[in-house]
């Protein structure tokens, strides 16, 4: 269950930096509350997460699939740049993720 919600966390974590964007961008009380939300219950799920999971993996994965969520939420909802040496940056972000996983 500490593996869900360690996922869990790290979408929050999109969640709040989509919302940190659209603060950028609207500045309105919508965007707020995305972006409050979405890091309050990161940081909820994480903490629930790292009861039973070691801190330094937890965090390491948790802030690896904010890190590539949120440049693949860039690139798909913002135009940000596609390019290939960018999208293999974040495939060694997820593949360094994943084996955190397997050796923990």
């Amino acid at each position: 269950m500490a593996w869900v919600s360690l996922f869990i966390a790290g979408l929050f974590e999109i969640v709040g930096v989509i919302g940190m964007n659209r603060i950028k961008r609207d500045n309105n009380v919508l965007a707020y509350l995305l972006f409050g939300i979405g890091i309050a219950m990161s940081f909820l799920c994480l903490s629930f997460a790292m009861r039973s999971l070691p801190m330094g993996t937890s965090y390491a994965i948790w802030t690896g699939i904010g890190t590539a969520g949120g440049a693949l939420a860039g690139m798909l909802f913002y135009n940000e740049s596609k390019d290939k040496r960018r999208i293999a940056c974040i495939g060694m972000v997820l593949f360094a993720a994943v084996g955190l996983k397997l050796i923990s």
